[in-house]
């Protein structure tokens, strides 16, 4: 590709593989960036080199971006991918890399600030007439927080400003419990992202979690891939997702992609992002909650039902071509659903479970697909978050995914250590996940209370 030849990839586990994967189809070399635990990690085995960037804890290798330029300077990259996590939404990495001539893989800085700030997107959103979930500004005082619950209405959210993955987050439920989570989410939030601004909003109860992926490139071609339900979640964790989501009409699809594009192309975004919804089931309204300005662990089910590579189309924008496609391109093809396959103890709290795979078979066929970096033999490790791989499948329709899944689910043998598969078993399983009757809170409200009564 005319203006990147060699990446440097800023992550690590199965994101770090796509990379390598989208890449090499491209004809681009790849170095992989591995802390010294990775050093016999999957990626770095299949990069074209690697450089090590420091020890096992993120703090001191994938979390330094001085290092991580440094090692994209010293090995003659010409671009950083941050993947997702870790630096791919901190607007410091794509600043350092414009003040070095590299190109960063991914939105703009201003971008990734200004949308990762939940008020000024808010305020953006309400600006052109987007839906907003009700709620107040900054809070800056005490009684401003219990006058804004009070107007509101219990329960509550309180939501931290530069938040996100939940952290910052707490329901309130009563007015006496108000100030003692408060601060709670304060201090999360000052010790998760530097900042422990926090607003309210309505609590939703009966609510899902649809999201629509964005494209944009530097010519200002803005598209959308369809929407996504992310609704399946332990304690704002995604668990599984599904494209198309099925609680949406026809004219309910359509308005909420709309909505998105137009919030997209009044920013002029550029690079893959998501601008995310909930949905009221109760009241069958949306309301616009967020945007995220990188490529999203869940992408490949968007890949799946529209053929379309999100990974590959992101390196080209970066390169400074325009979308290989139109809107008028995008089409949906059946039903996908993913299930994050993490090395956790569904039975034991879901503490995470490091350790060697002593054994690892899994599954393939038509219609199946697997990101991992898991191997017979591999370490994982304690230092990481536990997701090992992402399954997904396809089918004609939503049934026929959801066997399609079952089936892998029930070919797929990691031994060594305990892994989420079971869960997701009991999960499709669930005649209520079946028919569609779930929400953000279904799993720990309704499932892991089934499951504990057995």
């Amino acid at each position: 590709m005319n203006s990147i030849s060699r990446v440097l990839i800023a992550n690590r586990g199965e994101i770090a593989l796509r990379i390598i994967r989208a890449c090499r189809e491209l004809n681009i070399e790849t170095v992989a960036a591995v802390s010294e635990v990775d050093r016999e990690s999957l990626p770095a085995k299949m990069a074209d080199r690697i450089i090590c960037i420091g020890p096992a804890h993120p703090a001191k290798s994938y979390l330094q971006v001085g290092t991580l330029v440094a090692a994209a300077l010293g090995t003659g990259a010409d671009a950083i991918h941050p993947g997702y996590g870790f630096l791919a939404e901190r607007p410091e990495l794509p600043e350092t890399c414009a003040q070095h001539g590299i190109i960063f893989i991914g939105p703009r800085a201003e971008h990734i600030r200004r949308m990762g700030d939940k008020l000024w997107a808010r305020r953006t959103a309400e600006s052109l007439g987007i839906p907003v979930i009700p709620g107040s500004g900054l809070i800056q005082e005490s009684s401003e927080l219990a006058s804004a619950a009070e107007k509101m209405g219990y329960p509550v959210l309180l939501k931290a400003a530069a938040g996100g993955g939940g952290k910052g987050m707490k329901i309130v439920r009563r007015p006496e419990d108000l100030q003692t989570l408060y601060h709670e989410a304060s201090a999360e939030a000052r010790s998760a992202f530097g900042d422990g601004r926090v607003y309210v909003e309505a609590y939703i109860p009966n609510a899902r979690h649809v999201e629509i992926q964005m494209l944009g490139d530097r010519q200002r071609n803005i598209v959308h891939l369809f929407e996504r339900d992310c609704s399946l979640q332990r304690r704002y964790q995604k668990m599984l997702e599904e494209a198309p989501c099925p609680a949406l009409s026809a004219d309910s699809r359509k308005e909420i992609c709309d909505a998105a594009l137009n919030l997209a192309r009044q920013v002029q975004y550029e690079s893959a992002g998501t601008i995310e919804f909930i949905l009221d089931q109760d009241r069958d309204l949306f309301y616009f909650l967020e945007m995220n300005t990188r490529i999203q662990v869940e992408h490949p089910v968007t890949e799946m039902i529209t053929g379309i590579d999100l990974v590959k189309e992101q390196i080209r924008i970066a390169a400074g071509f325009p979308l290989s496609f139109s809107q008028e391109d995008v089409k949906v093809n059946g039903h996908a659903l993913e299930c994050r396959i993490n090395a956790e103890s569904p039975q034991n709290q879901f503490l995470p479970s490091p350790g060697e795979i002593i054994d690892w078979r899994p599954p393939s066929g038509e219609d199946i697909r697997l990101d991992s970096h898991g191997y017979t033999g591999y370490m994982v490790q304690p230092y990481y978050d536990s997701l090992l791989a992402k399954l997904i499948t396809r089918g004609e329709n939503r049934s026929a995914a959801i066997r399609k899944m079952q089936e892998a689910l029930s070919g797929f043998v990691i031994k060594g250590v305990d892994t989420s598969i079971p869960f997701h078993q009991r999960i499709l399983e669930n005649s209520e996940y079946r028919e569609g009757k779930i929400n953000t809170k279904w799993i720990e409200d309704v499932l892991l209370p089934q499951i504990q009564a057995r």
